[in-house]
């Protein structure tokens, strides 16, 4: 499996190098996945422009990212999909519970945006207490 990684303090951007995200790559990309959460990657941003096919295990590997981010309060962004990967995710109604953006600098914003906001809640609880 090919990808790219590109480490920030705030983010991740991990490119997926690859037309097929199916079974052959799946299993591979959730093992990065946890791999990269238990190194201390918060917040995710999962490029799939070069992605042009995507079947339920990959799905399924989208999902285990969005899992692992959640577990840690982090954040997990979708970028760069094509039509195919935007018709299969409306379909099985990911859309409704995943992050996709157009963008890697609007995916880059939102992360920005939602530390804040946490920061900002922890800040509140802090306070109440």
């Amino acid at each position: 499996m090919k990808f790219l990684l590109d480490k920030s303090e705030q983010y991740t951007i991990f490119t997926l190098e690859e037309d097929k995200l199916d079974t052959l790559v799946a299993p591979k990309l959730k093992s990065e996945f946890v791999t990269l959460f238990q190194s201390g990657t918060k917040n995710l941003i999962l490029d799939l422009s070069k992605v042009r096919y995507v079947d339920s295990s990959g799905l399924s590997s989208i999902l285990v990212a969005n899992r692992l981010a959640g577990e840690i309060e982090g954040f997990l962004v979708l970028v760069g999909l094509n039509d195919h990967v935007v018709k299969l995710l409306t379909i099985s109604k990911l859309d409704t519970m995943l992050n996709i953006l157009p963008t890697k600098e609007e995916a880059i914003d939102a992360i920005f945006l939602s530390v804040i906001e946490r920061d900002l809640e922890n800040e509140a609880d802090g306070a109440d207490e």
